[in-house]
């Protein structure tokens, strides 16, 4: 089972936790350990105290550290958290989406106007945003790379459908995502690939689906066909008329 680059941290973020916290203890009860191999029975103190003054640099280290992986921890968990908080609220614009193409011609209007007339463009132009969404919250979790994210986009842009939405939605992500360095990466790896596509040349268009089944090709009549079936006439006259003749 693959984990999360964030479920990574977490983990790596506790081991050294642990690791610290266990240094320390062993740094704190050391001088009652060393007592104990010395075989003394009673207890000096003040020796004692200067044995803690000795390791005081080395216990402040270690605090430090444990320190450290504390806050590492928090700032985790505070990051995991935003994380859950950004995936509950995309789920909601999704559910928002799919019934948009359950009945575009009702909910669209309260998008506003378009200039997109076509219903058929008007879904591919939803869907596009769907799937520009899903690349861009893979890349900001982690789980898609930019290789990943530029092969990704360079297949979309391919077509027609990819590059008018782009051409349209280009502000309104660099509005959106300047605030993060992320984000600003996601968009100019985007906007790269779209350049290099309309770089190489208008896409093909590909035909437009009718519905209707193909219209079958007419047959041509081979030329030995029509003296065949004035002969075959003929004949069949002949014998009806004898046959006739015979029952007068």
């Amino acid at each position: 089972m693959t984990t999360t680059p964030v479920a990574r941290r977490v983990t790596k973020a506790l081991g050294l936790t642990a690791v610290a916290a266990t240094v320390l203890a062993v740094v704190l009860l050391s001088p009652l350990v060393l007592e104990g191999i010395s075989g003394s029975r009673g207890v000096d103190w003040n020796r004692l105290s200067q044995v803690g003054a000795a390791y005081g640099f080395t216990s402040a280290i270690v605090s430090a550290l444990a320190l450290a992986g504390v806050a590492l921890s928090l700032i985790v968990q505070n990051r995991q958290a935003r994380a859950e908080q950004i995936q509950a609220i995309r789920s909601y614009y999704l559910e928002l989406v799919r019934l948009e193409l359950d009945d575009q011609a009702l909910f669209q209007p309260v998008w506003g106007a378009t200039d997109i007339v076509d219903p058929d463009d008007q879904k591919r132009h939803v869907y596009a945003d769907l799937m520009m969404n899903y690349a861009w919250m893979g890349f900001e979790i982690g789980t898609i790379s930019e290789s990943l994210l530029r092969d990704m986009v360079a297949g979309m842009f391919s077509g027609r459908a990819g590059r008018e939405y782009w051409s349209r939605a280009h502000p309104s992500w660099t509005a959106r995502s300047s605030a993060s360095r992320v984000g600003r990466r996601f968009v100019s790896v985007v906007g790269e690939e779209h350049a290099r596509a309309v770089a190489i040349g208008p896409p093909p268009r590909a035909p437009r689906p009718s519905g209707r089944p193909p219209a079958p090709a007419p047959r041509v009549p081979r030329r030995w066909q029509a003296p065949a079936g004035a002969l075959i006439g003929l004949g069949s006259g002949l014998a009806l008329g004898s046959l006739l003749r015979r029952r007068r």
